[in-house]
């Protein structure tokens, strides 16, 4: 794989991008992907070497209220990227969403980008010093423990999720998940959740006509599901919430 030359943001020096500091100014470096063109560059840069996009710096604020990271029981940070607000540990990277900022994730490709902008893909120290057992852990704000769950059920991304109030992702897990709907892995889950709703139907449709010829009378069949033969993306999302 080839390896992109890139401008340190501090000192301007070419510097690869995969470098972890400027071999100049010292500078610590981390890539991100452009919110325009999606190529590589480096967090702090002003606009994208490739296409010449300006950069939308992430605005965090302090906030009250906003719960302890689920990991490291430190308090959560408002991380503010365009117009979506998400919650930040500092200490492990990790990012709360509520259910209609992941909705609107999975739906635009505009916020899609903007939040790759900001969180690298790449493995962290974070990782390795996390454990490998399995744990749940609880919701901000609720308190009570989340279920674990395998995002559309092939994404391979192991989210918890708070039916209630919203998902904690791990440092490598929201990108993960941005990079499978690109993919079009949300469009093929929806797809396989259509055929399962219409098998289900089809079932359904089976025992009603059993029951005609048990009892001798017509059971008109029901259209409860044929709403999921057209579910859309944000639908979909939020049915991962009922």
């Amino acid at each position: 794989m080839n390896v992109e030359t890139l401008n340190c943001p501090n000192c301007g020096a070419a510097v690869s991008g995969d470098a972890a500091r400027c071999i100049f100014c010292k500078s610590r470096l981390k890539t991100v992907a452009c919110p325009a063109c999606l190529r590589l560059i480096f967090l702090g840069s002003e606009h994208c070497t490739n296409c010449g996009a300006k950069t939308v710096k992430p605005q965090i604020v302090s906030a009250e209220n906003l719960g302890d990271c689920p990991r490291c029981q430190v308090k959560l940070s408002l991380l503010q990227i365009e117009e979506i607000s998400l919650r930040e540990c500092a200490e492990c990277d990790g990012l709360w969403s509520d259910a209609a900022t992941f909705e609107n994730i999975c739906a635009s490709r505009e916020s899609q980008a903007a939040v790759l902008s900001f969180i690298s893909t790449k493995q962290s120290a974070v990782e390795i010093k996390r454990s490998t057992k399995i744990s749940y852990v609880p919701c901000p704000d609720c308190r009570q423990l989340m279920n674990r769950n395998n995002f559309a059920s092939s994404s391979g991304a192991i989210i918890d999720l708070c039916k209630q109030h919203g998902v904690w992702f791990d440092a490598e897990e929201l990108p993960k998940i941005i990079e499978f709907v690109r993919r079009g892995g949300l469009d093929h889950a929806r797809q396989k959740e259509k055929i399962k709703l219409e098998d289900e139907k089809s079932r359904l449709h089976q025992q009603q006509l059993q029951l005609r010829l048990e009892r001798n009378r017509f059971i008109e069949p029901t259209d409860d599901w044929d709403s999921g033969s057209s579910l859309t993306i944000r639908e979909f999302v939020r049915f991962l919430f009922d």
